[in-house]
């Protein structure tokens, strides 16, 4: 079995484009994924993006992280010879694998990485019902 297939099935990339109301992305930002037995642990790279400029959502189970990678001056193409650096609103999605524990996500940026950590909720036990 691929680790990494099914880390994928469980902790499945959402496609931007089945959303509503997508921004069209300037840039798609890389980002690593991984699983241990307390947590899931999502690392972007985000270089040149503030803090300010990220936003981390959660809703119905999807897990969104997006912002916007602003240029420090108008960026004028006829001034370049070679522009190869992205600007602009980005966007990346995640369905949350049904064991992680929502209200107690962090993230944390330093250095253009952004790290989120996902908790896996404790087991649910089996509740035992009495026959009457």
């Amino acid at each position: 079995l691929d680790p990494f297939r099914e880390f994928e099935r469980r902790f499945g990339y959402v496609p931007s484009e089945s959303k509503e109301a997508v921004n069209v992305s300037s840039f798609s930002p890389a980002v690593n994924t991984r699983e241990d037995e307390k947590a899931y642990y999502i690392h972007a790279d985000l270089p040149g993006v503030a803090k300010s400029d990220i936003s981390i959502d959660v809703k119905d189970n999807i897990l969104t992280i997006s912002g916007e990678r602003k240029h420090k001056d108008e960026i004028k193409e006829k001034d370049y010879y070679k522009l190869e650096s992205f600007y602009g609103k980005f966007q990346r999605s995640f369905t949350l694998p049904d064991d992680v524990d929502q209200n107690s996500i962090d993230a944390s940026s330093e250095n253009g990485v952004l790290d989120i950590v996902v908790p896996k909720a404790a087991p649910k036990e089996t509740k035992k019902i009495e026959v009457k």
